[in-house]
């Protein structure tokens, strides 16, 4: 059987468990700036939920009085709360980094592992056995992730130490924080590196030139009858990763959302973060995302990729920077980020209404 080198975010897209690592408490100061300006915590978070714990960090700046918090949120696959997936052959930390560097600019971050993945998807294995239920891949759904998003969001806007909440979401992330910040309350929203196409034309995107003719036209009919809402019983065994009968329904799920509808029903301030190197999302996907709500935001990053690292346009050097820890994040990100929170604060509320 012949195999296929799909790109990076079809495989993401498909493997939805994973294991990963928990955090610990620590106090951690940026190089280079005055102490009193950077210094910030580390510390433990949970979210208890109707079918088990859901765990996450929470950096946020050593303060007397509220400070603002961003609810970050990761992308697709079994990537944790630091950015990190058990499917490359490192960590990178895109998200630990970023949540940092928010923190040094007076910005709280929570970030957190999905049901399935790291620390939670370990609490929730040991769960199950104790019930002696039984974890289904074919019961998780999209709406899933965005009610753990809402709750996570509930909980940090009960926070007094906390004076507004904006969503950050990454890649699948962006669609996630896009529904859900309507739902929680959140102050403002800002999608970084996400689609701005549905899913369904993003698939064929990829695979149009990796794929025979025949294998094709299979995934484009397949990919219709998940639109419509229907299980398909016989795949080919080249496509089963993809379309395997237990991730049917999440990818049924996700098909019922397109960003660039979903973005137009927001009321809140929106900012849409792009980089220029990024291999996974493109330019196209961040017009169509500004194009549906002419009121938000447009981030352009020059040199930044999907990991949110500054790396040029070249295939071996994107490909080790998904695994590589010690490149920072983009600086512009992370001020670009910062300056839209603190000036949404000034013009919000502690519960996060516009």
């Amino acid at each position: 059987m012949k195999k296929y080198g799909f790109a990076l975010p079809i495989v993401m897209v498909i493997t939805l468990t994973g294991m990963g690592i928990s955090s610990a408490q620590s106090t951690k100061v940026s190089p280079g700036k005055p102490a009193a300006e950077t210094t910030f915590i580390a510390e433990p978070m949970t979210l208890e939920t109707p079918t088990g714990t859901l765990y996450g960090t929470l950096e946020r700046p050593q303060s007397r009085s509220p400070v603002p918090v961003v609810l970050m949120i990761a992308g697709s696959g079994p990537t944790d709360r630091d950015g990190n997936s058990i499917l490359l052959k490192g960590a990178n930390n895109s998200l630990k980094l970023l949540a940092e560097g928010l923190a040094a600019h007076g910005v709280a971050a929570l970030r957190y592992d999905k049901r399935g993945v790291g620390e939670s998807g370990k609490a929730m294995q040991l769960a199950a056995e104790k019930t002696k239920t039984i974890l289904r891949e074919e019961d998780l759904s999209f709406e899933t992730y965005i009610d753990d998003a809402v709750r996570w969001g509930k909980h940090l806007r009960a926070d007094r130490r906390f004076s507004t909440l904006t969503v950050v979401g990454h890649s699948e992330g962006s669609l996630i924080g896009m529904v859900a910040a309507q739902r929680m309350g959140a102050r403002a929203f800002v999608s970084i590196a996400g689609a701005g196409r549905p899913l369904q034309e993003i698939i064929l995107e990829q695979v149009r030139s990796q794929l025979p003719a025949g294998l094709l036209k299979t995934t484009e009919d397949i990919l219709d009858q998940l639109v419509a809402g229907k299980r398909v019983e016989s795949v080919p065994s080249e496509l089963n990763f993809l379309f395997r009968p237990s991730v049917q329904p999440y990818l049924i799920s996700w098909l019922r959302y397109d960003p660039a509808k979903e973005i137009t029903k927001s009321r809140i301030p929106v900012l849409i973060v792009q980089g220029t190197t990024d291999i996974q999302a493109s330019m196209r996907d961040a017009k169509a995302l500004a194009d549906g709500n002419p009121a938000a935001k447009l981030l352009l990053i020059e040199g930044m990729n999907h990991v949110l690292k500054t790396v040029p346009n070249e295939r071996d050097k994107q490909i080790s920077s998904y695994s590589d820890p010690t490149l920072p994040v983009a600086p512009d990100l992370i001020s670009g980020i910062s300056k839209f929170v603190h000036e949404n604060r000034r013009h919000g509320s502690r519960r996060g209404n516009t």
